[in-house]
């Protein structure tokens, strides 16, 4: 791999870890330029005349990624419980068949396990940035994912992952499909303009892409029912997202079940050092500086382990341990600061 090639390499790498990273505070923006970046990783790679071994795996992997973050970001700004609920069903059903899948190689699984909670969370935050998601109840929301799933979701796995064509070789094979496309496009636009756009409901608030403010969630995060939730989540979450980079991180001989199993062990860990602080008080008002401590802790915790413990015939290697113990580090980090957030908000809602 030369310079050139090693720079593009890192460079697209490192804007698919970074730019997730803004999902929480400009959804919207941050979820469309993820998709674009998923869209033209291949294209930039093969502008430099490089295609990068095992990339396909690190794609998928990537997706995962975001798509957490996504998910995380639900608990801190989503205001509509309904639609939470909603949001929650979705990105777990998918998480499950992309785990079902990594472990068989069926495509049949991922047309199974649509991923319709992407499209659902740009649903849900287009309608956001004009008007309040409060007003819609769980009947409609669900009626938003059904159309997503079985009008825009499905069709589009099954071209991708069963019949695996690529659209940029059929518009290149097929010289009409390119004009049908922009034709329906207009067609498309110009309905809603002339149909929909008059039977809009009028705007709550002008155009807002960025996040609410947060409400008042003081003694949520001190409460067991929200502890014994957040942490039973988080192991759930990040021992499915585990497993399915432990088919890509190279060096992993663990099995998923002792993957799945380690990863429970250090949330678990990392559940009880967290009661700890907020009963003491000492919980750190920056997130960064909260992931960076939670970080050197989950280090510390494995390799004290790794020197006390007697070593097995599994395991992994640093490179690859290290990326697990961010993984978590960050996901923990997130989910316990948020969680608590969308507890308040389901309990308001409840007491209405």
């Amino acid at each position: 791999m030369s310079t050139g090639e090693t720079f593009v390499f890192l460079a697209v790498i490192g804007a698919r870890f970074l730019v997730p990273l803004l999902i929480p505070r400009f959804p919207l923006p941050a979820i469309l330029s993820c998709l674009v970046l998923d869209a033209a990783d291949q294209s930039i790679f093969q502008a430099f005349g490089y295609d990068p071994p095992g990339y396909q795996g690190y794609d998928k992997a990537m997706d995962v990624y975001y798509l957490a973050l996504a998910y995380l970001s639900t608990l801190r700004n989503w205001s509509s419980v309904a639609a939470y609920q909603v949001g929650r069903f979705l990105y777990f059903y998918r998480l499950v068949g992309v785990v079902a899948f990594e472990l068989t190689q069926v495509r049949a699984l991922l047309l199974v396990f649509p991923n319709t909670f992407e499209y659902f969370f740009m649903a849900y935050e287009a309608i956001r940035s004009r008007w309040s998601p409060v007003r819609w109840a769980l009947r409609w929301w669900i009626g938003v994912a059904a159309f997503i799933w079985v009008f825009i979701k499905l069709p589009q796995e099954w071209w991708i992952h069963v019949a695996q064509l690529d659209v940029t070789e059929f518009l290149e094979e097929n010289a009409w499909a390119g004009p049908l496309v922009v034709a329906v496009v207009l067609v498309a636009a110009g309905a809603f303009w002339i149909w929909g756009r008059p039977r809009l409901l009028p705007a709550d608030h002008p155009w807002r892409f960025s996040a609410d403010p947060l409400p008042a969630v003081r003694g949520y995060a001190e409460r067991k029912a929200v502890q014994m939730a957040a942490t039973v989540e988080q192991m759930v979450l990040l021992g499915l997202l585990s497993v399915v980079f432990a088919q890509t991180l190279p060096g992993v001989e663990a099995s998923n079940v002792q993957v799945f199993i380690g990863v429970a062990v250090v949330v678990l860990v990392n559940a009880v050092f967290a009661v700890i602080v907020v009963r003491r008080s000492r919980s750190l008002e920056s997130t960064a500086l909260a992931f960076l401590a939670r970080t050197v802790a989950n280090v510390a915790l494995v390799a004290v382990a790794e020197w006390l413990l007697p070593r097995g015939d599994g395991g992994i290697n640093v490179a690859s341990t290290l990326f697990f113990l961010t993984l978590i580090s960050l996901v923990t980090t997130l989910h316990g600061r948020w969680y608590p957030v969308h507890a308040c908000r389901a309990a308001e809602t409840a007491a209405r």
